[in-house]
């Protein structure tokens, strides 16, 4: 099977393209660091099947972050049989950067010159024949959002796998670069390290620290000798192949595009000069993640919420009764009735105001607004140490903190990185809506949007705060630079939206009708073990074990063994809590629902203390997990487990105490 890689800037439109040519359910944002992996899908032309990589956005192929590091070792390692440089016509001059290091590298290269449109509006002429012979290489006009060019690409593309000759780029770094170069190549001459000697030669004389590991590890003997006279050079040289680089693509840009004297001013520009205004950016910002929750409410619980609460129940009762008729036993009834429906069941009810929370975030993503949110961000992040970009990282968390932990890739020093990691599960991802929806209808029914939007703000204030801390204590220095494109603003493409709404809803089912049904299971024996003893109740292993750990809660005003289990069971994945609660309350009163066994133990002050608790402490498995991974520690892993847990706690019991002496 023939694989094409797909390699471009952020925001390029890069991943749109992926999803032409495959048909993939690849999450599409607009605004970068959404790819932070390759991934992977497959087309069929004229009976053959072609597979097609889409790698990480990135500005150039150094190794100053994860993501130029996985998209160049890729390219070099994975040995694609052509590469689609996808290049934003809009903006030749910075994508032609990269498409130089690409053609340096010997690799087949095809250019998708993307949004062909956006450059005619902005009356920027390209002439596509001069830019393919000056760089050597095809270049096919697309539209990749309105499908047009695919054809001609993929045509292209499959004719050019074909083809015996690689696509070259020679031009001149100078004299004295030129010289080290050939000079190093000759030293590298049957070296068997696996990657083209020039390209070694002149990462080498860029300062690239992967590049020097790789020599000083595997590299021949004479050269190995030479490594601190080559750092010494590369001190010298790194940034005059930059302006060599920058140099022919000027020539090049100059002789292929055409620009009007006078830039034209978009409805981007226009729309810009408001919503990200010094002053009225940040203020706008709230105001539409504000109206997102009131929609949220009105559209998920007002006009769907009963539905999907109502069919559950009516299932319940159909399987409970079947079983009856032919004699099940009592304790499968008592399984299903009171842990299943009541439990996980009490999740699923929240599905509709999840549907149309991930929709509304959906139209902000793909119409460029987000890239906007970092944007405006960006001088409050800088003013308390963090990075500006750590802001995309945090909106990802949004949806899920594991996602929103692995785009810190993006990042490019460690101390960002780790900071960014670090606070994103103070983001509240979509797990933790059930939690809040249901004591927001228990106690909070006629300010819903105001309760949430709150919630999320203050895991964005606490964030920010614990980010500062960090910046002065654990990771001390300097942030590097923020830089990044604010792309123009799009229609949102609903077939994606719609798509990447369900993906998440999916993940959310997925995780209910697997993670959360094994908790609840397991929780439900410890209910009713030993026999002999009530169900549910304080005797009950459960309860033994709640009662134990409920003293640590007291102070915040819900210190009973229902809401610490629930609590600890949130652990291994947030949507248990709310099927915990579901299952320990079941037998309140015959019939009763959720939402009216909690108005029956809290309290609208220790529901607030509860809601809080559940924001702040300690992520999920899964994010502990990809804490691991991304840190490659179990130190960092126990940090994430125990920190969060504290503040999560001080934050409960901040909130119940002042709450008491205030009179709530």
């Amino acid at each position: 099977m023939n694989t094409i890689a797909l390699v471009g800037n952020p925001n390029c439109g890069k991943t749109t393209l992926f999803n032409a040519l495959t048909g993939s359910n690849q999450h599409i944002g607009n605004w970068p660091g959404v790819t932070v992996e390759k991934k992977e899908g497959k087309f069929k032309y004229k009976g053959d099947i072609y597979s097609v990589i889409d790698l990480p956005g990135t500005y150039s192929l150094g190794a100053y972050s994860e993501d130029e590091v996985v998209a160049r070792d890729y390219i070099l390692k994975g040995n694609p049989d052509v590469v689609i440089n996808v290049v934003d016509a809009t903006n030749l001059e910075r994508n032609l950067y990269l498409t130089t290091q690409l053609i340096e590298m010997g690799t087949k290269v095809i250019i998708a010159l993307n949004m062909m449109d956006e450059a005619q509006q902005k009356n920027i002429e390209i002439d596509l024949n001069k830019l393919s012979k000056e760089l050597g290489v095809p270049v096919i006009p697309t539209i990749a959002s309105k499908n047009k060019g695919l054809d001609s690409l993929i045509e292209k593309s499959i004719k050019y796998i074909k083809e015996s000759q690689d696509s070259k780029l020679e031009f001149s770094y100078g004299g004295d670069i030129d010289k080290e170069i050939e000079h190093i190549k000759s030293l590298l001459d049957n070296s068997g390290l696996g990657y083209p000697p020039k390209w070694i030669a002149v990462k080498l004389l860029e300062g690239d620290k992967e590049v020097f590991r790789l020599i000083e590890s595997k590299g021949p003997v004479s050269i190995r000798e030479k490594l601190a006279s080559l750092e010494e050079k590369a001190a010298d040289y790194e940034f005059e192949i930059v302006d060599k680089r920058y140099d022919f693509i000027g020539k090049i840009v100059n002789k292929a595009v055409k620009k009007p004297v006078k830039a034209i001013e978009t409805r981007t520009d226009k729309i810009d000069k408001i919503i990200t205004h010094k002053y009225l950016g940040l203020p706008i910002f709230a105001l539409i993640m504000f109206g997102i929750f009131q929609l949220t409410f009105v559209i998920g619980k007002d006009l769907l919420g009963g539905y999907v609460a109502t069919f559950i129940e009516i299932i319940g009762e159909y399987v409970v009764n079947l079983l009856s008729m032919v004699n099940a036993p009592e304790w499968l009834l008592s399984f299903l009735s009171e842990g299943i429906f009541s439990g996980v069941g009490a999740v699923f009810e929240f599905i509709p105001l999840i549907t149309v929370l991930y929709f509304f975030i959906g139209i902000l993503e793909d119409t460029g607004y987000m890239a906007r949110a970092a944007y405006i961000m960006d001088g409050l992040m800088r003013a308390l140490g963090l990075h500006g970009k750590t802001f995309i990282s945090m909106v990802v968390g949004f949806g899920c903190n594991v996602p929103g932990i692995m785009s810190t890739r993006t990042l490019d020093n460690k101390k960002d990185r780790m900071i960014a990691l670090l606070i994103n599960p103070f983001m509240s991802c979509g797990a933790r809506l059930p939690i809040y929806l249901v004591f927001i209808a228990a106690f909070f029914p006629k300010h819903g949007g105001i309760v949430l939007f709150s919630l999320y703000a203050l895991g964005i204030v606490v964030a920010l705060l614990v980010g500062k801390i960090f910046s002065k204590t654990l990771f001390k220095g300097e942030s590097s630079d923020f830089i990044m494109e604010l792309p123009p603003y799009r229609l949102p493409i609903f077939k994606y939206v719609l798509r990447d709404m369900w993906d998440k809803v999916w993940d959310f089912l997925y995780r209910a009708g697997t993670i959360i049904f094994v908790v609840v299971s397991v929780l439900w024996i410890l209910s009713i073990l030993p026999f002999g003893v009530e169900p549910y109740s304080q005797e009950s292993i459960l309860g033994r074990i709640g009662t134990i750990l409920a003293p640590i809660f007291v102070p915040a005003g819900f210190g009973t063994w229902q809401a610490t289990v629930s609590l600890f069971a949130g652990i291994a994945a947030k949507e248990a809590v709310v099927a915990i609660l579901g299952m320990v309350y079941a037998g309140v009163s015959e019939g009763s629902q959720l939402v009216t066994a909690l108005q029956g133990v809290f309290t609208p002050l220790t529901a607030t203390s509860f809601m809080v608790m559940t924001l702040l402490y300690t992520p999920c498995a899964a994010v502990l997990a990809t804490v691991k991974h991304e840190t490659k520690s179990n130190k960092w892993m126990i940090f994430m487990a125990v920190y969060p847990f504290v503040i999560g706690w001080i934050g409960a019991v901040l909130v119940y105490q002042i709450g008491r002496l205030l009179g709530f």
